[in-house]
């Protein structure tokens, strides 16, 4: 997919006022990405989540658009807007960007938004990426984040889309088994996976609730 600074199309503000803006020591996007935003304790919490929250109900689809378009810290931030403020809109989008996977790093938060949006679209978006790159066991994208995504979602709509992922020796453990380090990590079980996702969803819902 193509793609270009914001500035090319009217939008040169977006990115200093969402991507790096800062509510904390460093930018929005490395708060995101390290997970310090999810610790108890986190001494920015507050300013930090609310600020977060009322961009997500108050940016436009357009200049979410406009930090889709661009590079990895702006998608990146741009998936977790969309996620937290329920973007269902973008679910499309979301999903071909996931499936793309042209950058590092910004799958996550796409698996993160499309696992709040919480619906058998999202789950089926989530089940064609690992049906395309489970089986590409030299490629390390984002397959934990997207089955974390779909055990969620499995929970919550009463569904089995990850089964055929998980039964053993199917595609995740051969996924896993291929790299000697990651036989039998306690990190990397499907468990662990849903654990990651439900922390980040959860904590989500609780910034929601709270304002």
């Amino acid at each position: 997919m193509p793609f270009q600074h914001p500035e090319e199309i009217g939008y040169g503000h977006v990115i200093e006022r969402y991507v790096t803006r800062k509510d904390s020591d460093h930018p929005r996007y490395r708060d995101l990405k390290s997970g310090r935003v999810l610790r108890p304790g986190w001494p920015h919490a507050e300013r930090f989540t609310r600020q977060l929250i009322d961009d997500a109900r108050t940016i436009t689809d357009a200049e979410l658009e406009a930090i889709l378009g661009y590079e990895w810290r702006s998608r990146f931030t741009a998936a977790w807007l969309i996620g937290v403020g329920r973007r269902a809109t973008f679910r499309e989008r979301i999903g071909g960007l996931l499936l793309a996977s042209e950058f590092c790093f910004s799958g996550g938060a796409y698996c993160f938004a499309l696992a709040r949006f919480g619906t058998n679209a999202d789950a089926e978006i989530l089940a064609s990426y690992l049906d395309h790159y489970l089986p590409r066991t030299s490629l390390r994208y984002d397959q934990p984040a997207a089955l974390g995504a779909l055990l969620r979602l499995d929970a919550h709509l009463g569904t089995q889309h990850a089964d055929r992922f998980t039964e053993p020796d199917g595609l995740w453990d051969r996924w896993v088994q291929a790299l000697a380090h990651l036989q039998g990590h306690p990190g990397y079980t499907p468990a662990a996976q849903r654990r990651r996702t439900d922390v980040q969803c959860d904590f989500a819902d609780g910034w929601v609730c709270v304002t």
